[in-house]
């Protein structure tokens, strides 16, 4: 691997700049390329973040063999077809977060990347969290004792968005779930594992996505008590309960800049600030993977990947959530 691994990204939004600051802030990294359907926007994008190249069609960008890796931030809906072209053309892909709409588009991305023996990884930015990573660490080592109860949501108001817009379309896989909810899912996960039970109901925009979902996750001796909406804001600091003591990851838990511990009635609080937003950490975890040869990262892998997408097709299952392109 070359002494910079170079950097292309595709879909110029909110999320790319940000993305884009965050690599800045990493040496061995630089965004060489970037790709919109608007030209001007690609060259905008381009001058402002002093990259080298602008395309103004995504398969120009995938083609360019100065581009070491993706980075797919694209709405939903074009996750799997994006990356699946990157692949196809020798690309490393990092895909933003829902990797794939279902489980049909997931598997058939895991699959294209090991046909092509090129990197692929969900950017699941929190599992990158130095927070969440030690809280993860603390409790594999059983410092808080069994898990018995996990809480956490993700919620915010956006009832006042345009409803051609990304979160309230579901031509667009709008809805709470697939966008936020994915956060309370991971954590549940990452700390419990897979759940054994899931039940789950969901409130429905007129538009027919979800914009209230509750969930219980079901585990042999724990349960994990989820929420995510659109309809109102929510407090969003995650509680990790065991028999031994409790560990809170302060709001916004999802991008957590501190935890805290309580245990034996005292109170030990740990600040883990992020150096930018955050999205260096799942930056460096790519740059490592592709510097020791590895197609797919041993702390997010694409089985992790697989079993998120499982749990919410069953969540969407139960509550009848299907999108006009899976009918």
């Amino acid at each position: 691997m070359k002494e910079k691994i170079r950097w292309g990204i595709v879909g110029l939004g909110n999320i790319a700049q940000k993305f884009a600051d965050d690599l800045k802030l990493l040496a061995d990294g630089e965004l060489t390329a970037v790709a919109s359907r608007d030209i001007q926007k690609a060259n905008r994008f381009c001058e402002f973040n002093k990259a080298r190249y602008a395309f103004g069609s995504y398969q120009e960008l995938f083609n360019c063999s100065e581009v070491d890796v993706v980075y797919i931030a694209t709405p939903h809906t074009s996750h799997a077809e994006l990356s699946i072209m990157a692949m196809n053309a020798g690309r490393n892909v990092l895909c933003e977060k829902p990797m794939g709409i279902n489980r049909g588009e997931v598997e058939k991305m895991i699959a294209c990347a090991r046909m092509n023996k090129v990197f692929l990884m969900e950017a699941l930015w929190s599992r990158f969290n130095p927070s969440i990573k030690k809280v993860k660490e603390l409790v594999d080592e059983g410092s808080i004792g069994d898990i018995k109860y996990l809480r956490a949501d993700f919620s915010f108001y956006a009832l006042d968005r345009d409803e051609k817009g990304r979160l309230l379309n579901p031509a667009l896989a709008g809805g709470s779930l697939l966008d936020i909810g994915i956060y309370p899912i991971f954590l549940a996960y990452l700390i419990l594992g897979y759940p054994e039970k899931i039940l789950t109901s969901s409130k429905l925009y007129k538009t027919g996505v979800d914009i209230q979902t509750s969930m219980i996750f079901e585990y042999s001796n724990a349960q994990a008590v989820l929420y995510s909406g659109l309809s109102s804001n929510s407090e969003m600091k995650a509680e990790i309960s065991g028999s031994e003591g409790t560990i809170y990851l302060a709001p916004r838990w999802h991008e957590a800049q501190e935890y805290s511990v309580e245990k034996n009635d005292k109170v030990e609080k740990v600040q883990l600030p992020t150096k930018g937003k955050g999205y260096e950490y799942e930056i460096e975890e790519v740059h490592q993977c592709l510097r020791n040869g590895r197609i797919e990262s041993d702390s997010w892998t694409l089985k992790n990947s697989t079993d998120l997408i499982r749990i919410m097709d069953d969540i969407r299952k139960q509550t009848g959530v299907v999108f006009p392109f899976e009918k």
